[in-house]
């Protein structure tokens, strides 16, 4: 298994999210476009850093933290346990709630009241299970 958000399996992210026909048709349709950031609680700046145009994952580059719309953040921990077993919405929002996951930049409250977007959340993290 590559290491989590490395550049390998970033790439591999990125492979399974464009073949994922759920979540990018979703954002397709709902024309998302945003620049989405993953990291570790402990570190300053985000390990993984992906821009989405329409639905599709186009780049995997570093990007300013002014251009990073969501910066989503949880211990290394957090993020293995996110991982091994995929969240559903409920649990999503309890490990919001209970600070397990965190959004440094971003609006979860917004994202979650629509449906297409709380939708594609829930399944990127599934889509993480396939990563390796």
């Amino acid at each position: 298994m590559a290491k989590l958000f490395s550049k390998e399996w970033a790439q591999a992210y990125m492979d399974a999210w464009n073949g994922n026909d759920e979540i990018t048709s979703t954002l397709e349709k709902a024309g998302f476009n945003s620049v989405v950031a993953f990291g570790f609680d402990d570190e300053d700046v985000p390990n993984f850093v992906m821009t989405i145009e329409n639905g599709y994952i186009t780049s995997l580059d570093k990007q300013p933290e002014s251009a990073i719309n969501w910066d989503i953040r949880a211990s290394r921990e957090n993020w293995l346990a996110l991982i091994a077993k995929p969240p559903g919405l409920m649990k999503l929002g309890m490990a919001y709630t209970s600070r397990k996951i965190r959004f440094k930049k971003g609006d979860y409250a917004t994202m979650i009241k629509d449906p297409d977007l709380a939708g594609a959340f829930v399944k990127s993290f599934a889509l993480m299970t396939q990563v390796n």
